[in-house]
């Protein structure tokens, strides 16, 4: 256990922070899992440009560095992309 004021208020605010990054972190997951079970273009499309605010939202307050947040939104967009226009295209 930490002994001295300035430890305690260390372990205090990395608490904070942990639980604070966590809730983001699940925000995104939640936000990736929706676009990759849509079921249409227009649907994937909506939650597409959903996911990408919450990226860039985390991005900015730190969660996550802004190129992971970019890599992930480019990811997202390439599958939507090559999933539906497969889809489209069959029908």
């Amino acid at each position: 256990m930490a002994h001295h004021k300035s430890a305690l208020k260390r372990i205090r605010q990395a608490r904070k922070r942990n639980q604070y990054n966590k809730q983001w972190k699940w925000l995104i997951k939640q936000a990736v899992k929706a676009v990759r079970r849509a079921t249409s273009s227009e649907e994937a499309e909506k939650l597409l440009h959903a996911a990408a605010k919450v990226l860039d939202r985390s991005a900015a307050r730190g969660v996550i560095h802004k190129n992971t947040a970019a890599n992930k939104k480019s990811a997202l967009a390439r599958f939507v992309n090559k999933h539906f226009a497969n889809i489209s295209t069959a029908s």
